[in-house]
């Protein structure tokens, strides 16, 4: 699990193709510093698992599924990427639960300059997002865990601070690029409950129980 916190940009030294799918060598430095073989990480909001840490970096094998349903197979050599370690335990959760697994791909539409060095980012998102996308909701943009600033006819704002505009990827995106997304897990398990009888004679699960129930 992760946090949808950055630690770190991550630069790409080369996107391999192989036979299915394609090694992505990745160098870093900050999340290297307790990495083992086979250790879970986040890049651009994609679970992968890293091979081969050395000082200077990590590779990993991306899927030909994952190349296709996320922007991962966008890469370039010198793209910058967002790195996130998993969540340890007793760490705490700064950003939102993020898993890592990726819904589908939006469109970068536009990062406008507001007052204060704060940021104005659209993203148009697919109708099997937009339909977990509620104002003031979180939602992860390339492994970014973001507040929904506004939602209207599949397209989600957000403000992005100055902090986030310096270190992550954000900034190097053009308008047409993808960028990847995963929705709130929570709202897919109330969506799921909301569908399905309860075991316990105690009647059809709504939105008045949910709230009774402190939701």
């Amino acid at each position: 699990m992760f946090t949808g916190i950055i630690e770190e940009l991550g630069t790409v030294e080369a996107l391999e193709p192989r036979f299915a799918g394609a090694r992505l060598r990745v160098r870093c430095r900050a999340v290297l510093e307790d990495m083992q073989e086979g250790a879970s990480i986040a890049v651009n909001g994609v679970c992968l698992t890293a091979v081969d840490p050395r000082p200077e970096g990590f590779s990993a094998d991306v899927s030909a599924e994952t190349l296709r349903r996320s922007n991962l197979g966008d890469l370039r050599t010198g793209s910058q990427v967002n790195l996130e370690r998993p969540l340890a335990a007793g760490g705490r959760l700064g950003g939102h639960i993020v898993q890592g697994h990726i819904d589908a791909t939006g469109e970068f539409l536009s990062l406008e300059q507001l007052a204060e060095g704060d940021w104005w980012l659209k993203v148009r998102v697919p109708p099997e997002v937009e339909r977990y996308v509620v104002f003031k909701g979180s939602i992860a943009i390339d492994g970014i865990s973001l507040t929904v600033a506004a939602v209207e006819a599949g397209v989600i704002a957000v403000t992005i601070i100055p902090h986030t505009w310096r270190t992550t990827a954000l900034r190097a995106h053009r308008p047409g690029d993808r960028v990847n997304i995963e929705a709130d897990i929570l709202a897919k398990y109330v969506e799921r409950l909301l569908g399905r009888e309860p075991p316990a004679p105690a009647g059809k699960l709504t939105i008045e129980r949910l709230r009774e129930l402190g939701f």
